[in-house]
């Protein structure tokens, strides 16, 4: 990792910045044989795809049982921190939890009203870390909001990651399946011998996933399409070096594809922060994932010629997690409208919205901040509207409705209002 100025950034490398690719175009292809197959032939493919890609034999598809027992045999500190973290995850989201409402419109009674969907499916990821704070940020939500059936597919392994199973049983999944991958995507939307389907498939996971979210798409509902994880520090010259490199480099270990970005207007604080995550990064066990991330195209510590300027890019760049570690963070936050989550001053960093503040970390990457929020309570309810006219209201409207009708071509509608008036 270098500083660069980033008034200096040629077209290409500011390309790589801004246009952050998922990498679900080159799986497409082999993605939508998975989903198909999976579609077709039900637990036999699942089993066959367990197998093959993560070299686990699987007997049981449905591991329900396991999560309370696993909750009991985990450490007491662990099974602490699940219930402390869990606990935050439910206040804040029930915050979230919408009214219905009806008012009166000069006659008009007009409303809303708000209603969960029955069926979730949450995906959990797996792989090279186990992620049981994700099972809290996907399934809590869609129980605060009231769905009544939330499955949970998580990866297989032998054996099974105890703290994501118990992970599970705190946050109320009612139905766990060993399945990973694109076939785990497919198993929700469609349903086989064991997997339920559902409505709405939601949760982070790698590109096969996103691309498995992709071709599902339309079938089922889905959250969002995100890619590997990023961050963006944009900092002052009151910023302390140590903590915007240890923001960086915990965002780096997630994933090797992932960006992480730190920008400011002090050239010192610039290279202070490359010298901090050099050597944050060597004590770091995951030092090859982070290694890789610090170095890809989409990562580095840019330099900018102002502090206007570090709040353009922020913009531009739209954030997954955006954290602002300056002398008057509120000011410039005000300045930024796209970001998954934002985290304010010094002590407030990214992992704690990973794991506990409350706040949710399935977010938009990609720039996808630019268009829409990140996992909430508004993703598993659906809105109605209601209305009810008396005569009077009707009589106002009646020329209104008639003449655009018309206008239309559409007669018949027209005519459904004059015949509550003719005699």
């Amino acid at each position: 990792m270098e500083v660069r100025e980033l008034a200096d950034l040629g077209p290409d490398a500011r390309r790589a910045f801004f246009e952050r690719d998922a990498g679900i175009g080159e799986v497409r292809s082999d993605v939508r044989d998975i989903v198909e197959r999976v579609r077709r032939e039900g637990d036999v493919a699942i089993r066959e795809y367990s197998r093959d890609f993560d070299g686990v034999e699987v007997g049981n598809i449905d591991v329900s049982d396991a999560t309370e027992r696993a909750y009991d045999e985990i450490d007491d500190d662990i099974r602490a921190a699940i219930e402390t973290a869990a606990a935050n995850i439910r206040e804040f989201h029930e915050r979230q939890v919408p009214e219905d409402w009806r008012d009166d419109f000069s006659g008009r009674e007009l409303g809303r009203r708000y209603r969960p969907l029955d069926r979730v499916g949450v995906y959990a990821p797996g792989g090279t870390a186990a992620y049981p704070s994700s099972v809290l940020m996907a399934v809590i939500p869609a129980k605060v909001a009231g769905v009544e059936h939330v499955a949970v597919a998580t990866p297989p392994a032998d054996p099974m990651n105890p703290v994501t199973l118990a992970a599970l049983h705190v946050a109320g999944a009612d139905a766990v399946y060993s399945v990973g991958g694109a076939q785990a995507i497919s198993a929700l939307a469609y349903g086989t011998e064991t997997v339920n389907a559902v409505q709405k498939v939601v949760g982070p996971g790698n590109k096969w996933v996103t691309a498995a979210k992709a071709e599902v798409r339309g079938d089922v509902d889905i959250d969002f399409l995100a890619g590997p994880s990023e961050v963006l520090v944009v900092a002052d010259d009151t910023a302390e070096p140590r903590f915007v490199a240890a923001d960086l480099v915990a965002q780096a270990e997630h994933d090797p594809n992932g960006s992480v970005v730190a920008i400011t207007d002090d050239a010192d604080l610039a290279h202070s922060i490359v010298e901090e995550v050099e050597r944050q990064a060597g004590e770091r066990e995951r030092t090859e994932t982070i290694e890789a991330a610090l170095e890809n195209d989409a990562s580095g510590v840019l330099l900018a010629r102002s502090m206007s300027e570090a709040v353009l890019f922020a913009e531009e760049y739209a954030a997954e997690h955006l954290s602002i570690q300056a002398s008057d963070d509120e000011a410039l936050l005000d300045r930024i409208d796209s970001a998954g989550s934002v985290f304010l001053g010094p002590y407030t960093p990214v992992a704690a919205g990973d794991y506990a503040s409350g706040t949710n970390h399935i977010l938009p990457t990609d720039g996808g901040a630019k268009r829409h929020g990140g996992l909430s309570v508004d993703h598993f309810v659906r809105s109605t509207t209601v209305q009810r006219l008396d005569e009077d209201a009707l009589t106002d409207l009646e020329p209104t409705i008639t003449t655009l009708a018309e206008a239309e071509g559409l007669d018949a509608h027209a005519q459904s209002v004059r015949e509550r008036f003719d005699e």
